[in-house]
């Protein structure tokens, strides 16, 4: 911590993902003065169930804030605005904002569905039976991981909690909600998870009585949302009083209308080089995300959308990627008999498992595209939690071929550089479906935890046979919340100037000629194990 106080303009941003809550504090061109970071508990239960607490969320993001304000050295009086990110879970309140439970133990703390939470996939599995035109606008069928299949499903399962309960949110919605007492939803969360038609500006009566959901049509969406605004824009009258006195900041802060996690790591990083036109914005973390901005509606199967002002306001977001990236490497090395011993050398060096073997990796050979030579005949499609993009199949699972009598560690590598491989297969597949349908793709820009290494990234570059480049934010979701307060602060005009203003471009990794023809056939093998995996699944 700094011992002196500078007083400037900042711009808070956070991020609550699956397993923590991040703050950041930025100044005006983008730079990261800040950041803390606090676990947060996450409960998994039988039946593909995940759940966590509001309450425990809350406390977090209050306390994280209070750290990075300390840490920058700035005054509260110094913050412009706010802005939140989360992933897309759902959380049920009951009367007066107190938390209902979700769980199967009826405890009350756990009142929030996790978006991994598979819990609703024979609800998804009905509604996308019923072919109804607002399914045109997730790609042609709705996931399990959405708001209305859980809603659904707690209808159908916990009837005395839907009954009862006062409003769902999407997490995002309920921290602007929290800190403001504003009942507002973002287009981003809304149309991205809950089907609402932001193009038309309203929610689609028919849809909810067809799949079983009259009482939120009836009630006309008081408690899903009745006022729908775009990431960016001032939530109510700012931070309120009992909100500011947790974060330590000053009554009537601007607070903005937040987004999805992923779609944070969007802003912050799409609108670097050339611009979100061009760029195909991908975070890598414990899930992974595709985001594609285009002019014009464009309809991809299997891809989510188009959804309206979604993530950058005015343009249509196209949204890929798979339930499990970061976490389907953690799963897929566990599995090896060299895993134990491995793990501890890493915990004796305090990095992840993933990361000391891409650092041994790098170790062994000059050139990291040349990490590929290290997996000859180990194959991996890493669908351990479905398919969500191109296929929209959560009944996907993942695929291991190649597999000897090996236990060394050399080995062992030798799988994480498979499975990365295929993480990278899976992205140029999403890449593949959107160009049949005349979406162009220059280049990816990268974000997320778990692409930080730069084996990672050439190893991705070369998969995806396109560029990979980041950007110089190390933060950039927490950036991209950032980009979002600067424009209810009115430090900036629009997330546009803000996306160009506040992030800059680091390096890029090219895809290397030498082994396109090996990943071209590595690629054309993915998907020969991925047909097979479905054709034989049910046997």
């Amino acid at each position: 911590m700094r011992n002196e106080t500078v007083e400037k303009n900042t711009i808070i941003g956070v991020d609550v993902g699956s397993g923590s809550v991040r703050a950041g504090i930025f100044d005006l061109s983008g730079h990261l003065l800040a950041h803390a970071t606090q676990p947060i508990t996450t409960f998994r239960s039988s039946g593909k169930k995940v759940e966590q607490s509001s309450n425990e969320i809350w406390r977090a993001v209050c306390q994280t804030i209070r750290e990075v304000v300390s840490a920058a050295g700035v005054l509260p009086t110094s913050v412009s605005g706010i802005g939140f990110d989360a992933t897309c879970s759902l959380v049920v309140l009951g009367k007066d904002g107190a938390p209902l439970p979700v769980n199967d133990a009826n405890e009350a703390e756990r009142n929030i569905i996790v978006w991994m939470d598979h819990r609703a996939t024979e609800q998804a599995e009905r509604i996308n039976q019923t072919q109804h035109p607002v399914l045109q606008y997730v790609g042609g069928k709705i996931s399990p991981e959405m708001e209305t299949p859980k809603i659904l499903w707690l209808k159908e399962n916990r009837r005395e909690i839907y009954d009862n309960a006062w409003q769902f949110f999407d997490l995002a919605d309920f921290l602007t909600w929290r800190s403001t007492g504003d009942l507002a939803r973002s287009t981003c969360t809304v149309t991205c998870k809950w089907t609402y038609l932001s193009h038309e500006k309203r929610w689609d009566p028919d849809y909810f009585r067809t799949i079983g959901l009259d009482e939120l049509a009836q009630e006309d969406f008081l408690r899903i949302g009745q006022e729908i605004k775009e990431p960016g824009t001032p939530c109510g009258q700012g931070l309120s009083a009992a909100a500011a006195d947790e974060m330590g900041l000053l009554v009537g802060t601007p607070v903005a209308i937040g987004m999805i996690d992923a779609h944070a790591g969007g802003i912050g990083t799409a609108g670097v080089d050339k611009g979100a036109l061009h760029n195909l914005a991908w975070v890598f973390g414990t899930s992974a995300c595709t985001m594609t901005s285009t002019q014009d509606p464009v309809y991809i199967p299997g891809v989510w959308g188009p959804y309206y002002s979604a993530m950058v306001p005015g343009m249509w977001l196209s949204e890929g990627g798979q339930s499990a990236a970061g976490a389907a490497i953690d799963q897929l090395v566990t599995f090896h008999p060299a895993a134990a011993e491995a793990k501890k050398q890493a915990q004796a060096l305090d990095v992840p498992l993933p990361v000391y073997l891409a650092d041994l990796a790098l170790a062994k050979i000059t050139d990291p595209s040349r990490a590929i030579e290290m997996a000859r005949g180990l194959h991996v499609v890493p669908e351990f939690l479905g398919n969500r993009a191109p296929f929209a199949d959560p009944q996907a699972k993942a695929v291991i071929a190649g597999l000897g009598m090996e236990r060394d560690l050399d080995n062992l590598i030798a799988l994480y550089v498979a499975g990365l491989c295929g993480i990278g297969y899976g992205l140029r597949q999403i890449v593949d479906a959107q160009r049949q349908q005349g979406v162009k793709t220059d280049k990816i820009v990268i974000s997320g935890g778990a692409g930080q290494h730069p084996l990672v990234r050439q190893l991705l570059a070369d998969a995806c046979d396109l560029p990979i480049i980041t950007t110089k934010c190390s933060e950039p979701v927490l950036l991209g919340s950032a980009i979002l307060g600067a424009v209810a602060g009115k430090v900036a005009s629009t997330v546009q100037e803000a996306m160009a203003s506040m992030t800059q471009l680091d390096r890029q990794f090219e895809p290397q000629e030498a082994y396109r023809q090996t990943h071209h056939a590595r690629y054309e093998s993915y998907k020969l194990l991925q047909q097979t995996a479905k054709a034989i699944r049910d046997n």
